[in-house]
Parts: C-alpha cells; sequence; structure tokens
C-alpha cells in the first residue's frame, strides 16, 4: 500500500430520502397525510445501495433498438438492461403511474406526486414512461369509451413488458407522440394524416421526430384529419395480436435521460382510434400536457433535492485549509443558498400538486390558480435546475465530476424538464396567454399572492413591482408583451415563492428568500446569501433526519 485513504465522504446510502422538512410538511397541509407511511417505506429504499445500484446501470447500460429479427421479420423491440424493470416495477407498483384516477381519495394526486419526487432521486429517466401514463388519462376522459376500455389497465398497479394484446396484460403503459422534423413545439405544423376506416377509427401515415418511450403500450398522436389536427390513441399491439404499422427507425442519441428511450417513428397505415372531437386535437392533448408539465416541475425540484443532499452530506465529510468545508463561512453560504433555492421549488410543488388535486375535484377557483401558477412554475423551476445542479456539483470539486459520483448524471438531465412540453419561451409565453385569455386566472394568481400581504415590507413591494408589471400589458402590443415574457413570468414566480415561505415555512426560510429573491440584496449566483440569514436552518433542513 503506498497510501491510507482518509478525508473522503462515504457513500450517502442508507437513509430515507423522503425525510425531507419541505415536503412532508408540504403533503401534511395539502392533505396526504394519509401516505406518510407509504412515502417512508419508498424513501427508505430510495436511499438504499440497491436502488443506487439500479439507477446506475440502467444509464451505463442504455436501451438498444431491435429493428429486426434474425430472419428479417420487422419487430420494432426495445431492449433494456434488468436495473430498468426493476426501477420500472417499483414505481408502478407504488402507484407513480396512473394510480391516482382510480383512488377516489382526496390528496391522492397530492401522494402521488410526493412519491415521484421522491422516487425520481433514484434515476430519473424512468419517470419519463411513469409521467406520460399518469397523464394520459386526462386526454382519453375526451372519449369516455375509450377511457372506459383503457383506464383500468393504465391504473393497474402491475408493470408488465413486453408487446402482447393489451387485453391479456395487467396493466399497460403510455406514451406521445407529437412533435415532427419541420414544426418541433409547433405541433399544427404537423403533415401527419389520418383517414378514416370506420366510426372513430382511422389510419395514420406520416412521422413523429421525438416519440417519447416507444416501447409503451399506446400512443397519444396528433394527426390531420379533414376538420384539422386531431388527437388518436395508437395501440402497439392491436386487439387481434398482430403488431400495429409504427416503425422504430431509431432511438435519439441524448445529453442525459439516456437509460429511457425516445425514437424516431414512422407509421404505414398504422390504425388509430380518434380521442375528442375531430379537429380538435390540440385542445385534447394539452389535458394530458398540463398534467405532465407539473412533472416537470416535480423532477426539477426532485433534482435540486439530490443536488443539495449530496452537496450538504460531502462538506460536512471533507475537510480543506484546516477545518471541513461545512464549516467554511463561504461555502456555508454556497449550502444553504442551494437548500433555500430547493425548498422553495419543494414548497411551489407540492401547493401545485394540491390545486390539481382539488381543481379534479370540481374546485374552480383551484383550478383557476392552476392554470397560471403551472405555467409560471413550470418556466421558472425548470430554468433554475440547470445552475443549481452545476452549483452543487462543484461543492464536490473534482470528486462531483467523476460518473461515480452520480453529480455529472444530474447535470445532464437538469435541462431536460426545461425543454420537455413545451421550452422556456413557449412556457413563458402560455403565461401571458392565461393571464390575457383564461377567465379568472389572473384574479385566482392575485389571490393567492394576497394571503401573505402585510406579513412581509419585501414582499409586499416586490407584490406591488409585479402589479405594475401586469397593467402595463394592457398598453403593449402582442409583440411588445412577448418580447418581455420572461421577465413576466420571472416575477410570478418569485411571488409564488416568497408568500409561499412567508405564510408556510420556517422564518428563518422565510426571511433568507425575501432577502436574497425580492429585496435585491443577493447576488446573481448560488451562494451570495446577504448578510443575516439563519444559514444552520436552511443547511439543516436539507439533510435527510
Amino acid at each position: 500500500m503506498t497510501h491510507e485513504v482518509f478525508n473522503q465522504a462515504p457513500q450517502l446510502a442508507g437513509h430515507d430520502v423522503s425525510a425531507d422538512a419541505a415536503l412532508l410538511e408540504g403533503i401534511e397541509r395539502e392533505g396526504a397525510g394519509w401516505a406518510s407511511e407509504e412515502l417512508h417505506r419508498l424513501g427508505t429504499l430510495a436511499g438504499s445501495e440497491r436502488a443506487r445500484e439500479w439507477g446506475r446501470l440502467a444509464n451505463e447500460h442504455p436501451p438498444v433498438l431491435r429493428t429486426h429479427d434474425r430472419y428479417g421479420n420487422r419487430v420494432d423491440e426495445v431492449e433494456f438492461h434488468p436495473a430498468w424493470h426493476e426501477l420500472m416495477t417499483v414505481a408502478v407498483e407504488n402507484g407513480l403511474h396512473a394510480a391516482p384516477w382510480a383512488a377516489g381519495r382526496p390528496g391522492a394526486h397530492v401522494a402521488r406526486a410526493a412519491k415521484f419526487y421522491v422516487w425520481s432521486q433514484v434515476e430519473a429517466g424512468h419517470s419519463c414512461p411513469i409521467s406520460m401514463t399518469y397523464a394520459a388519462v386526462a386526454a382519453l376522459r375526451h372519449s369516455p369509451a375509450l377511457a372506459a376500455e383503457w383506464e383500468p389497465l393504465l391504473t393497474a398497479p402491475a408493470y408488465d413488458p413486453g408487446l402482447r394484446p393489451p387485453a391479456g396484460k395487467r396493466g399497460v403503459l403510455a406514451g406521445m407522440a407529437m412533435t415532427e422534423k419541420q414544426g418541433g413545439s409547433d405541433v399544427r405544423a404537423g403533415t401527419t394524416q389520418a383517414k378514416p376506416l370506420g366510426p372513430g377509427r382511422y389510419a395514420l401515415t406520416g412521422h413523429k421526430w421525438f416519440n417519447s418511450a416507444p416501447m409503451c403500450d399506446l400512443f397519444l398522436v396528433l394527426a390531420q384529419t379533414g376538420e384539422g389536427l386531431s388527437c388518436f390513441l395508437l395501440p402497439r399491439v392491436l386487439p387481434d395480436g398482430t403488431r400495429n404499422a409504427m416503425r422504430l427507425m431509431r432511438l435519439k442519441d441524448k445529453l442525459g435521460n439516456r437509460s429511457n428511450a425516445s425514437a424516431e417513428v414512422e407509421y404505414e397505415g398504422a390504425v388509430a382510434w380518434l380521442v375528442g372531437e375531430a379537429g380538435g386535437g390540440v385542445r385534447t392533448i394539452l389535458e394530458m400536457v398540463n398534467m405532465t408539465r407539473l412533472d416537470c416541475v416535480i423532477g426539477s425540484a426532485a433534482g435540486m433535492r439530490a443536488g443539495v443532499v449530496q452537496a450538504v452530506h460531502h462538506a460536512g465529510h471533507r475537510s480543506a485549509f484546516g477545518r471541513r468545508l461545512a464549516d467554511q463561512p463561504l461555502m456555508r453560504n454556497v449550502l444553504a443558498d442551494l437548500a433555500l433555492e430547493s425548498e422553495a421549488a419543494t414548497t411551489l410543488m407540492t401547493r401545485l400538486a394540491g390545486a390539481t388535486d382539488r381543481a379534479l375535484g370540481g374546485d374552480r377557483a383551484e383550478a383557476a390558480f392552476r392554470r397560471t401558477a403551472v405555467a409560471v412554475a413550470k418556466y421558472w423551476v425548470c430554468r433554475r435546475a440547470p445552475a443549481h445542479a452545476a452549483e452543487a456539483l462543484e461543492c464536490l470539486g473534482g470528486n462531483g465530476y467523476v460518473e461515480e459520483s452520480q453529480m455529472p448524471r444530474l447535470f445532464r438531465e437538469s435541462p431536460l424538464n426545461g425543454i420537455w412540453e413545451g421550452s422556456g419561451n413557449v412556457a413563458a409565453l402560455d403565461v401571458l396567454r392565461a393571464l390575457t385569455r383564461e377567465p379568472g386566472a389572473r384574479e385566482a394568481f392575485a389571490a393567492e399572492v394576497a394571503l401573505a400581504k402585510g406579513a412581509d415590507r419585501r414582499l409586499d413591494a416586490a407584490a406591488g413591482r409585479l402589479d405594475g408589471s401586469l397593467r402595463a400589458l394592457a398598453g403593449l402590443s402582442a409583440d411588445e408583451a412577448a418580447f418581455g415574457a420572461r421577465r413576466i413570468a420571472e416575477e410570478m414566480a418569485l411571488l409564488l415563492c416568497g408568500p409561499l415561505l412567508v405564510r408556510l415555512a420556517p422564518p428563518a426560510v422565510a426571511d433568507a428568500f425575501c432577502a436574497s429573491r425580492l429585496d435585491g440584496d443577493g447576488g446573481r449566483a448560488f451562494g451570495t446569501l446577504p448578510a443575516g440569514p439563519d444559514l444552520d436552518t436552511l443547511i439543516g433542513r436539507a439533510l435527510p433526519t
């Protein structure tokens, strides 16, 4: 032996990932406290060495496309490492997919959001088909007959992979195919054609540039009919057991999310069923997109939580220049700032999950609030995630730059939720659309901010500035308003998080947020908190208990 290994942080394993103060307080407030025991069981598994190994293996052995068998027959199969199937089994059996739709219990969507947040910290890639399966139900309900046929399989707590007739499976998963080469986010530019075969039944011919999770059992697909862009349900295997004419051309070679397959596909007269009204495809698919956008927020919040936990753990065990990193003043500033951003995202995420639960239960005020707030959060939380991941990685120094630390994987995943379901510009413009076109949306947002009125002068001042910005919109042309859409979305995001923390978080958390995000005393980079905040509380709440 040439040397003794010391001053290295131990492996972070054997802890409960759900032991997250902001998360646990949030699910209690939002009506899902009844799920805490099962959440802790999932959190304990998520913090185990076994789960960590599943995440590593699923990314080191990415999916492989097999277009043909050895005899030249078209098969279009995607093969996965066994670790992927372990991750998927846990997710489905714990109800992270469409289970809340069948639960019929207040708080079911909040409980599901909390579990999704916890289990996503193990490995983010497999959350894509889980998220789309959850969201597909909202769109399918535009066609009650299709919903009655497919919901029992989509909500079943059984992971049953493989291409077989759906009627013979214990459970199924759903994917999505909207974008084409020439259109991207402009889905109305799609050229895929749908020709009627009979009542509600069509043959689709065309392509999709991104088909998310092509190994799923069914997909919601956009195609053109005589009435305009329409939404369809397209199964991989038809009821008679034959493979549908959906051809997987290649898998995308992506920056991150490498455990999950994303494909380019072509349809050669693939059979599909109309969902909703012909010509109403955008309206129908938006029901799904609005649910997956919430999952983008949850996924980004989960990534922030995973990053700050790793950073605080490392700094608590690593020493430099004569003392622990966690005791160095500037490092404490960085850790506290990362923890603050993470807690704000988690608190906002649980509030949105609660609004979703209540909106689906018929609460119109919550539905109006959710319409604007999800778009705002999708823009802001997903925008903050890459900078947060980079700073958390840097806290580990060179150790954070090597793959074994898992921080590079976290960093590569961090931009994805900002792109999925509408990039930053799409989200910011959707905020403007909600403010100017959706009845009650602006008033619902203002009512949420007003709940903390008078509690903090900095918050009140920021609310006044936002009110001025929103009133000024009335005098702008459409192009002028669009030019400033990101600034409006950012102001609104801070005015969502600030009141929530002032009302619900410990005073140390609220004070630090108002001082650094609303009052202008903080800098632009993480680690620039002003003097005064209680850093012990901020950092302490970032540690899993």
